[in-house]
């Protein structure tokens, strides 16, 4: 078997896009992989990473992928270990794994020990968040007030759900609006200062989110890159009466995020942006977050396997970040299965009417939990007329 062809294509979510890889081969079979950020946030320009590295990669036989992700590596290697170059690559590894199972007749899990579990308990990520932000592109009813977040938190749970995350979401003028400094959307950018209105604004979306899920409700609050230590310190302290599953942040300093591991009143998470074992590394060593969330977009599923071995020698559980499309669903769900210490699954529901015609079915979630594909390779197949109808918006 010989790889004969690479192609990026990017799809139309909305206020973001879905970027798919899909590599031919000389026997018929098509490997599809999801790649990471899009082109549309976080790093745009890694489908052109993509293209660069082809010519190293056609002509060869995709099973042996250790293989062809080591040989990618080595001749990538003055390149940061992040980065746009990792993403590729990791984009490469994961339709390769397609093509792997697919040949073999099998999941991709099955290549790495079979499932440990087949059923994966799952939190709706975003909780109230789009719905500020998107409500009239997704055709639902825009949230205005905490009450109205309460009364989303109470529907998610009588949807089966044990668990949900939201953002901060301060309510200006009597009406709930986005914060993201740290992304440069919001005031508050260079600077990433904290004030009384955020810490308020985080105290009251999360009270919202317990009153009206109730007291058995996991909530999480993910803070993304929006302030530094002190302003992280700030908001732990001011969340603690709502009992949080976990706080979750980026900062890029294992030493400052253990100084805010050590203080805070609940679990932190955090890790999601890093790349390879070796950015992990110094976080385990420093034991300085409860649970390391893996982006198996942005490092491929076999390195996500080594880190997430890593971690549990530290006594470290993993979740996956995955706010993406449905086939990163998919693959995100064969880590999840795989790993003996998986805490939760990350996955977006809300989003745009059309989101799962890119695939012919989508994961199920019963109860709020996923059902783990059977199908060969990652289980899922991709609807390439529909992504090809839909480009992104310019």
């Amino acid at each position: 078997m010989k790889i004969t062809g690479i192609e990026t294509l990017c799809a139309d979510a909305g206020w973001r896009t879905f970027s798919f890889l899909k590599v031919t081969t000389d026997t018929g079979i098509t490997g599809w992989s999801e790649y990471a950020d899009s082109e549309s946030f976080g790093s745009p320009g890694v489908a052109r990473v993509i293209e660069a590295l082809a010519p190293i990669v056609i002509g060869r036989d995709p099973r042996p992928t250790e293989q062809v992700i080591a040989t990618l590596r080595v001749l990538t290697q003055h390149a940061a270990l992040g980065g746009l170059t990792a993403l590729a690559i990791a984009a490469i590894e994961n339709a390769l794994l397609d093509i792997k199972g697919k040949d073999l007749g099998i999941p991709v899990y099955a290549l790495f020990g079979g499932p440990v579990r087949e059923r994966l308990p799952t939190y709706w990520s975003h909780a109230g968040t789009y719905r500020v932000r998107n409500a009239a592109m997704m055709g639902v009813a825009e949230l205005r007030s905490y009450d109205d977040l309460a009364r989303h938190a109470a529907e998610i749970r009588d949807r089966g759900f044990k668990a949900m995350k939201t953002n901060l979401m301060p309510s200006v003028a009597g009406r709930l609006t986005g914060f993201a400094p740290g992304f440069g959307r919001t005031p508050g950018w260079p600077e990433l200062n904290w004030d009384q209105a955020a810490v308020r604004g985080a105290a009251d979306t999360m009270a919202a989110l317990r009153a009206g899920a109730g007291p058995d409700m996991g909530l999480m609050l993910d803070l993304n890159f929006h302030f530094k230590t002190e302003g992280f310190h700030r908001i732990a302290d001011a969340v603690a009466p709502y009992d949080l599953t976990w706080l979750e942040f980026d900062i890029h300093d294992p030493a400052a995020l253990r100084l805010i591991r050590d203080r805070a009143p609940c679990p932190i998470a955090s890790l999601e942006t890093l790349c390879h074992r070796r950015e992990f590394k110094p976080y385990f060593e420093a034991y300085a977050t409860d649970v390391a969330i893996i982006d198996v977009l942005r490092n491929g599923l076999a390195e996500s396997l080594k880190i997430a071995a890593m971690a549990e020698v530290y006594g470290v559980n993993v979740a996956p970040h995955n706010y993406y499309g449905p086939l990163a669903s998919a693959i995100s769900a064969h880590l999840c299965a795989v790993v003996p210490n998986f805490r939760i699954m990350e996955t977006d529901i809300d989003g745009v009417p059309w989101r799962d015609e890119y695939v012919t079915a989508a994961p199920a979630i019963e109860n709020g939990e996923m059902v783990l594909p059977t199908g060969a390779g990652w289980g899922i197949v991709i609807n390439e007329a529909a992504v090809r109808a839909r480009p992104p918006r310019t």
